[in-house]
């Protein structure tokens, strides 16, 4: 009877026994994954951080040896390469912007104001085109003027040439078109219409190719050159072959 009432071994303990080694164990694997892991992320990724910093480390000394390279050969880079605009003081008046493709060639825009033509220019030019077969000039008045110009010029250096010293001076020659615009207001007599004063306004359109040349001259510490040149204008519309000579000086800011 006491061996039928005695307690059998308690299987909940073993089980609870067994259970807990193998939540031990598995506690113990998790640790080592997670310090594997650990490991892992801040070993391995601190070397790859500290690599990729020594790469950045490298490419900014690479880069700042590039820019000091580069800040050496400026003033040899500077030399008749900066664009420069300005004024142009002549015939005609303009503002002027330059540039340059290479060492030796240059590329410029103008718009201004052109002069009028001589008062014989303009005379023929009523004369060639009556407003009626009666009409006689009396006089005219010019307002309203304007100019483009396009051109491209041949640069060299005379500095030592010269014996300069101090800044530098290129020589230029060069080709270009330019296209003139005038409103002319005419005051004629028609005896036949009235026995006052009549009048007619026309624009007077001129285009053709000009040739000019001159010199420039480059400041050293200062961003701005001064230029004097000569050139002669010839229409192809509206009087072919109508030649007019030119000439201004002037000033550029350069950046």
């Amino acid at each position: 009877m006491n061996a039928i009432c005695s307690p059998k071994p308690s299987i909940s303990k073993s089980v609870n026994g067994s259970y807990q080694h193998f939540k031990y164990v598995e506690y113990l694997a998790k640790l080592k994954h997670i310090k594997h892991g650990f490991y892992n992320v801040f070993f391995n990724k601190g070397l790859n951080f500290a690599f990729l910093n020594s790469k950045e480390k490298q490419t900014n000394i690479i880069v700042k040896k590039i820019i000091l390279l580069a800040i050496a050969f400026l003033p040899l880079m500077a030399i008749a390469q900066e664009p420069g605009i300005g004024l142009r003081l002549g015939e005609p008046l303009s503002i002027t912007y330059k540039t340059f493709l290479d060492d030796q060639i240059s590329i410029e825009g103008m718009i201004g104001r052109g002069g009028p033509n001589s008062a014989q220019y303009y005379r023929r030019s009523f004369d060639n085109n009556r407003p009626s077969s009666n009409a006689f000039y009396f006089g005219h008045s010019t307002s309203n003027s304007v100019s483009f110009n396009i051109r491209g010029a041949y640069h060299e250096d005379f500095t030592s040439d010269l014996g300069i010293e101090v800044g530098y001076l290129l020589g230029y020659a060069g080709v270009g078109a330019q296209l003139r615009s005038v409103m002319v207001d005419y005051t004629y007599t028609d005896t036949s219409i009235s026995a006052n004063l009549l009048r007619e306004s026309r624009r007077n359109m001129d285009f053709g190719p000009e040739i000019f040349g001159g010199a420039e001259y480059y400041f050293d510490e200062l961003p701005i050159s001064v230029f004097g040149e000569a050139g002669l204008f010839m229409e192809l519309i509206d009087r072919f072959g109508h030649l007019r000579f030119q000439g201004a000086l002037g000033v550029r800011y350069l950046f």
